[in-house]
């Protein structure tokens, strides 16, 4: 029997979307994805969520989620098997805490500096991927001591991280691949080739009004 879905707009290649729908694919909670053209936007996500931006998640009781961690939160509190969510008053808890704060801040800043370089002639591109470096450097130092960012298990923190990291390394990947960061490119690589990244970048047509519901992760019905 079909049911109402929380509906998820999405955009294939924006790093918090992509963030929000590793959560939804692990968590294994059907939603109604959306695939949007950023540049023509649809009128049924501006007028749910007028900032423009994805990804957007509408619940079927009319709340809108409009910002990727609390989209991750909404999916790993419906279910969390592999314990993604570290306690919140313990160290790791903390810790995967101040490096997605991190990433979303200044980290974010300095990879749009380097990746659009040419908008930002204040300084070279060199200075800006120096610059996010040190980001790149703390997450080396975490990998020095266990196989994931907060220990010996995928937490929140790699998935929210990843996809940023994929990116900076991404505006220049000889050069990262030369680069001493030999645990977070071995970080990265094994992210890269999961079944979860795999699934979760599917390229769907862009929605419009009428379209079928697309169920999303794949494989689930509307009533699982």
């Amino acid at each position: 029997m079909l049911v109402d879905l929380p509906v998820l707009y999405s955009f294939r290649r924006c790093p918090y979307a992509m963030r929000a729908r590793m959560a939804v694919s692990y968590s294994a909670v059907a939603v109604e994805l959306r695939e949007v053209v950023l540049r023509d936007m649809p009128a049924s996500l501006l007028a749910c969520s007028p900032k423009g931006t994805v990804p957007v998640l509408v619940l079927p009781g009319g709340a809108v989620l409009e910002e990727s961690r609390d989209i991750i939160d909404w999916a790993l509190a419906n279910s969390d098997p592999d314990g993604w969510l570290p306690d919140a008053g313990d160290a790791l808890g903390e810790q995967a805490r101040l490096l997605v704060d991190c990433c979303d801040t200044s980290f974010k800043q300095q990879l749009d500096h380097y990746k659009y370089a040419e908008q930002y002639p204040q300084h070279s591109a060199d200075y800006y991927r120096l610059q996010g470096q040190v980001f790149l450097g703390q997450l080396e130092q975490c990998l020095e001591k266990h196989d994931w960012l907060c220990g010996d298990r995928m937490t929140v923190a790699d998935v929210s991280v990843f996809p940023f990291v994929r990116q900076f390394a991404n505006v220049d990947r000889a050069w990262f691949d030369q680069t001493a960061y030999r645990r977070l490119q071995a970080w990265l690589d094994r992210l890269l080739g999961s079944q979860l990244f795999t699934c979760v970048m599917a390229k769907y047509p862009p929605w419009r009004e009428g379209d079928l519901p697309v169920v999303f992760p794949p494989g689930l019905s509307a009533s699982d």
